[in-house]
């Protein structure tokens, strides 16, 4: 390991030996917002000093055991305490490493996730239809909730567009390497002949912005719609404009939210995708801009993003920005989508160590 990247560790073992007296603080404790702002911290460096101690722990034994080298009768074993310590050290070294990594901040948030067809017609909104059903399953596996925001339903099932809030911890963490396109290879329930077709949809992912974040919105910037939901809601739906169109002029940003019967708290949703797609705009414009980006793993949620294949005839799903390929599609298809949300978080953390290493002088 770098001097420098020790010299780092350091430096943070330090710092939590700060963070913990300051946690002790009666002035602190009773800060809420800076009281939880600095268990965060001491979370993330409890990790960091207690591999740090270990990694130091297992650099004395290998120095002692180098030393005994030189004992013929201890030999043998100061031989295997050096294998054994030598293996050990790599990974430790490899888990500070990750443990160093800046963390987003927005991760551990709630996020609204939003599915609309492409190309392929009906076919396209059948398999929003699929892609909504594949990550409800996976949200109840981790014991989530989902909220409804705003749904448009396909004529022959499944969704034009689909909203919804994903309520957990990490929620965003976990699904924000989904944004992009999706693509679907299979011969649609509508097709005579037994052609395969290809169809596509897309999925956003951005973290719920709590309001005191929110950058302010000014009722100028805004025009603000009414009209009748639409779906299953009997008299309601037919007599009330309850549902609410907000588009936001100076980005041309549009959010529709018909999910409430009450057109106040209709529009309260919607002010709140609003406000995190305005800053997941600015989010996505940031990255580009960042000379440290090697690849974009987040997607820009554009049609134009192919990410994913899912190969229906052959049961094969293909993720294409990591080049992985799983003959696992049913089970994929069923929610249980960790296998492809793993790999993608160790690759985007391997493209941050290369960086790390490359920057750490």
């Amino acid at each position: 390991m770098k001097p420098s990247i020790i010299a780092k560790l350091e430096m943070l073992q330090e710092r939590y030996k700060e963070v913990q007296e300051n946690l002790r603080d009666p002035d602190i404790i009773i800060d809420r917002k800076r009281f939880y702002t600095l268990s965060c911290e001491y979370a993330q460096l409890a990790d960091i000093t207690r591999y740090f101690q270990v990694w130091q722990q297992v650099k004395k034994n290998l120095s002692i055991a180098q030393i005994m080298l030189n004992d013929p009768e201890m030999r043998e074993i100061a031989q295997e305490e050096i294998t054994e310590s030598k293996n050990k050290i790599i990974d430790l070294e490899q888990h500070l490493k990750i443990l160093m990594l800046p963390r987003d901040p927005l991760d551990e948030r709630n996020c609204y996730l939003e599915i609309r067809a492409g190309t392929g017609g009906n076919e396209a909104a059948i398999f929003a239809g699929n892609m909504f059903r594949m990550y409800s399953r996976y949200a109840e596996s981790k014991r989530w909730k989902i909220e409804i925001i705003s749904l448009n339903e396909g004529e022959y099932g499944g969704f034009k567009e689909i909203i919804i809030k994903v309520m957990g911890y990490n929620a965003y963490g976990n699904l924000k390497f989904e944004s992009g396109g999706h693509r679907v290879q299979r011969v649609p329930a509508t097709e005579t002949q037994g052609r395969i077709h290809t169809s596509t949809c897309t999925v956003a992912v951005m973290p719920e912005i709590p309001k005191d974040e929110l950058r302010e919105i000014h009722q100028d910037d805004l025009r603000i719609d009414t009209f009748r939901s639409s779906g299953a809601g009997g008299q309601h739906v037919n007599t009330t404009d309850s549902a609410v169109r907000i588009t936001h002029l100076p980005t041309n940003i549009v959010v529709e939210c018909q999910d409430e019967r009450s057109q106040h708290k209709n529009k309260a949703k919607a002010l709140s995708v609003l406000g995190s797609r305005i800053r997941a705009a600015e989010i996505a414009k940031q990255q580009q801009k960042d000379s440290l980006t090697r690849r974009n793993l987040l997607g820009s949620g554009d049609r134009s993003d192919r990410h994913r294949t899912y190969n229906f005839p052959q049961g094969r799903v293909t993720e294409h920005r990591i080049n992985l390929t799983l003959y696992r599609l049913d089970e994929i298809m069923a929610g249980k989508i960790d296998i492809l949300i793993e790999s993608m978080i160790q690759e985007y953390q391997a493209d941050q160590l290369a960086s790390l290493c490359e920057n750490v002088s």
